[in-house]
């Protein structure tokens, strides 16, 4: 089956996010514990936060 091109074109920004997620991952081991914590924090308040975007995605 094809894909529309809405599809890919969500799927490119789903890229463009892990690209981020690699990028927050790599630079967090030159922060302090705390302030890792503190953007755990800020990540698991954003709205629309990822997980629940997942979750909803799958209802």
């Amino acid at each position: 089956m094809a894909s529309s091109g809405e599809l890919i074109r969500l799927m490119n920004y789903v890229d463009d996010i892990a690209a981020t997620l690699r990028r927050i991952v790599s630079s967090s081991t030159f922060i302090t514990p705390e302030e890792r914590h503190k953007l755990a924090e800020y990540m698991r308040n954003s709205d629309p936060n990822f997980i629940k975007l997942v979750e909803n995605l799958e209802k």
